[in-house]
């Protein structure tokens, strides 16, 4: 039996955006690494704040929050020629076709639900950071050729 390993043992900037104080103490206990830093916000509104001064790599968002809720800021993320490609995990208590659906039309680059198995849930982010940082350069590429063009 091997020993305990970091799951996420790349470099990472996290945000992770809940309501659930909570959950959000879990995400710092259980995504945290010595190369994974994990940043908090307890809704739409502060995570967008966040966003404005920090490049994350990631960001993992809740849906049902007050102030602004997950659909709103997912679409606010996918406006914003800074982080429009940025991967956003949805991890939500909702289930239901509608909130799937209307996720991944505004832009969720997957989608998981909550209880989280934290250990599952960080070979899904791991996998997703790297389907990501694998796209940058192919993006940049279409990017400059619509610019030339």
């Amino acid at each position: 039996m091997s020993g305990f390993f970091y799951v996420l043992d790349e470099t990472a900037r996290i945000l992770f955006v809940d309501d659930d104080p909570i959950l959000r103490e879990f995400a710092q206990v259980n995504l945290a690494s010595p190369k994974a830093d994990v940043d908090v916000a307890a809704d739409g509104a502060e995570a967008l704040r966040k966003l404005d001064g920090v490049d994350y790599d990631i960001v993992l968002l809740d849906l049902e929050m007050p102030v602004l809720d997950g659909f709103e800021t997912l679409a606010r993320i996918r406006a914003n020629p800074r982080t429009r490609d940025l991967a956003v995990i949805v991890q939500t208590g909702r289930e239901d076709v509608e909130a799937i659906d209307r996720a991944f039309r505004l832009g969720a680059t997957s989608f998981v639900t909550q209880p989280l198995n934290w250990r599952l849930f960080s070979y899904q982010i791991l996998h997703v950071l790297r389907a990501s940082r694998a796209a940058r350069p192919l993006q940049s590429l279409v990017d400059s050729q619509r610019s030339a063009a």
